[in-house]
């Protein structure tokens, strides 16, 4: 394993970049994606196409652009086919780009800028546009929120973003890549930035990196990502790391959490009318907090789409805070019933010792390699990633296209 130091990191070619792009069943979304790509980027800028599975269709899409193509045999979700694309690429940096964006024709060289410009980065994320694809109004919403919060965070960013998000290989490998016992689309770049942090590294949020984002929501699929895909998993991981300041990043902080309170406080009122009426009055006192609170986000909308689709934002918005609350509950419940009734022996966190594939006690790392420590909630999904990587039963085929 390399051994890094995060405030000195070695010069690199910040123009030697390779771009990774994780697939399955992505359809025309993806031919958009290697559309956009072979549009803006030098044809030396090698774009490696990781195909997650079975997967005709994207296999027969990928062969149309001059990309390297590496077949897995088995569906294991977007954090493995990022590993196995990192893995394979000659690039200094690594940039990730999900199969369902378009990257414009600024976008390389904002990247290139960002590593050039602050070479004691690791890391950096951008953000969607302001011009989602689809028309429908939960695809709007939800993207151009996204959007919101990534232009309004702060520049040190606490989480990765595999949606496109660029990071130094050398600290990629150092760390161990993404945590692959994330088999769908989850919180496993949100993970990786954590654990990128936890090592002292720098993640820079840069607002002017944008892409477009494809994905056409729908209620169900939007509430299945939001709160199982999301919020469950990212409350567990808050949780399991106390100390971090994941909590106070991009849509974690203190007056979402108090809008949360305040829409619970807002339901109990209006469930309480049936005996009281007098908590109408203090329903509305509510309301009327969660729209100055949240008055910002209600102008972006306003600016944007217009009264009437600001006015339909709001409902939206408030069932937003509801089942994220609920989720925060069940995951909360789930995550301190387990530690309670838990036998494990394991009664100190371990240290992840990538080099080797173990795990060890913090006392007996070695002090001339770096590790990382991980929660003890962390290590058995931790030996589930190392028992899946050393199957055999999956050996990538890699080719080139054109």
């Amino acid at each position: 394993m390399t051994n890094l130091s995060p405030t000195k990191l070695p010069r690199i070619n910040t123009a030697n970049i390779s771009i990774i792009v994780p697939v399955y069943k992505g359809g025309s979304s993806f031919r958009s994606c290697l559309l956009s790509l072979s549009k803006c980027l030098p044809e030396t800028i090698e774009i490696i196409v990781v195909v997650d599975g079975e997967d005709e269709q994207s296999n027969q899409i990928a062969g149309e652009f001059n990309v390297r193509v590496i077949k897995l045999a088995k569906n294991g979700g977007p954090a493995r086919a990022r590993n196995y694309g990192a893995r394979a690429a000659n690039g200094e940096i690594l940039l990730f780009i999900d199969a369902d964006v378009t990257v414009n024709t600024e976008t390389l060289r904002l990247v290139i800028d960002a590593f050039a410009s602050e070479p004691d980065i690791a890391a950096i994320i951008g953000s969607y546009d302001d011009t989602p694809f689809a028309p429908n109004f939960l695809s709007q919403y939800k993207n151009l929120f996204h959007h919101f919060n990534h232009q309004n965070g702060g520049t040190e960013a606490f989480t990765f973003w595999g949606a496109c998000g660029a990071i130094r290989r050398d600290v990629f490998l150092s760390l161990g890549g993404f945590d692959e016992s994330y088999r769908r689309p989850c919180i496993e770049d949100i993970e990786f930035g954590y654990r990128i942090k936890q090592a002292g590294y720098r993640i820079r949020l840069c607002k002017d990196v944008q892409v477009k984002h494809l994905k056409h929501w729908k209620l169900v699929s939007l509430l299945k990502a939001e709160i199982f895909d999301r919020a469950v998993p990212w409350t567990e991981l808050i949780l399991s790391n106390p100390k971090s300041n994941l909590q106070n990043d991009l849509n974690l902080g203190f007056l979402s959490r108090l809008s949360v309170m305040l829409v619970f406080a807002l339901l109990a009122c209006l469930l309480g009318v049936w005996w009281s009426k007098e908590l109408v009055l203090l329903a509305a006192v509510f309301s009327l907090m969660l729209l100055a609170i949240n008055y910002s986000v209600y102008l972006f909308f306003l600016k944007k789409r217009g009264f009437y689709f600001a006015l339909g934002v709001i409902p939206w918005h408030w069932f937003y805070y509801l089942y994220g609350g609920i989720a925060f509950a069940i995951a909360s419940s789930k995550f301190f019933l387990v530690r309670w009734f838990s036998t494990s022996s394991i009664s100190e966190p371990g240290v992840f010792d990538y080099s080797v594939g173990s795990l060890q006690s913090q006392v007996d790392a070695p002090a001339t390699r770096r590790v990382v420590v991980i929660p003890k909630s962390l290590q058995e999904t931790t030996s589930l990633k190392l028992e899946e990587v050393s199957l055999k039963t999956d050996t990538p085929s890699i080719s080139s296209s054109k």
